[in-house]
């Protein structure tokens, strides 16, 4: 069956970004060569005919010339806009095309990390207590206790995240709540500062079939910016940044939580969760990953799956046994 299946590949190249003037914060999310050749690679041993689409313009224009394909493999993280990353799934849901992860209900709420911390801590999973700052003005309305952790409503890749981010007094934060306004031009989430150990959880699967795929702990070096998975920690991880295989009893509460929230969001195929662990020793939800990175040596998803004795190959088999669920459902 998958040797008949063509497979277009819809990605935003960091290269191409920044060939266009663009800076290395702003392309953070986007990825390498490297990632997009081991994607279309593991398509192809699996026996897929793959396509190289690109970004949602180049997908535009090919639609637009009769071009289709039976599935589309999209980890387009988009540019502009609070549903920058629901742009393709949404114009393939127009063409009735269906595509690999998580839909744009899902990819618009979970770029909002205000929003999707409300549907998780509806369905009973801890996350810390939050405000949003829309203005300047609205600084003076925050009197939540110190220690407090400000960080971008809406990027990943640790983007806007630095040893600033967690604010012990008003002047701080004061000073951080600016600088992201000014330099985002977006909303800034402020919340109760989490002190403990930070995990990152491996989802595959939707609803009922979907499963952990592992727990992984994230432990910062020494020369590593102090408390936080900053953009830098990120950016340069094989220097300031271990994972190791979680062990012990947090485990299983950590799967049980990440699989509530997954449900919760109604992710699709795979994806990550992220908790870390409040002065309680109680795992928090911080935000959920629905186009978690795909490097089979430097991302999370397939770090942490193969702590777990899980391959890039196994780990791809698995969510694309579960995406090509939607073809002509």
């Amino acid at each position: 069956m998958n040797r008949k299946i063509k497979i277009g590949i819809t990605y935003d190249l960091r290269d191409d970004y920044l060939k266009m003037g663009f800076g290395e914060e702003e392309t953070a999310e986007f990825d390498q060569i490297g990632t997009i050749n081991a994607i279309d690679e593991e398509l192809c041993r699996q026996g897929f005919i793959t396509d190289r689409v690109g970004h949602v313009k180049n997908l535009c224009q090919r639609l637009v010339a009769g071009e289709r394909w039976d599935i589309v493999f999209n980890i387009c993280e988009g540019l502009y806009g609070s549903g920058r990353e629901a742009q393709v799934p949404a114009v393939l849901d127009a063409y009735r095309i269906p595509y690999v992860f998580s839909g744009p209900l899902v990819l618009a709420l979970t770029l909002d990390k205000a929003w999707t911390k409300l549907v998780v801590k509806a369905s009973d999973v801890p996350t810390a207590d939050h405000i949003i700052v829309f203005n300047e003005n609205e600084i003076q309305n925050i009197h939540s206790p110190f220690p407090l952790f400000a960080k971008p409503l809406s990027e990943g890749t640790g983007k806007g995240i630095d040893s600033r981010s967690v604010i012990n007094n008003r002047e701080e934060l004061q000073a951080i709540c600016r600088h992201l306004l000014k330099q985002f031009r977006q909303p800034v989430i402020v919340e109760s500062y989490l002190p403990g150990r930070e995990f990152t959880i491996g989802i595959v699967g939707t609803g009922n079939d979907a499963h952990c795929v592992g727990v992984m702990e994230i432990v910062l070096k020494d020369n590593a910016e102090k408390e936080v998975y900053s953009y830098l920690n990120k950016e340069e991880c094989e220097k300031r940044v271990l994972y190791i295989r979680a062990e012990g009893p947090m485990v299983a509460e950590c799967e049980r939580l990440a699989l509530k929230s997954w449900i919760a969001i109604r992710g699709e195929d795979a994806g990550r969760v992220d908790f870390r662990l409040d002065r309680n020793g109680v795992p928090n939800f911080l935000e959920v990953n629905p186009l978690a990175g795909l490097h089979p040596l430097h991302s999370d998803l397939p770090i942490l799956a193969s702590l777990h004795g899980i391959g890039y190959h196994e780990l791809m088999t698995m969510i694309m046994q579960s995406a090509l669920k939607k073809i002509n459902t």
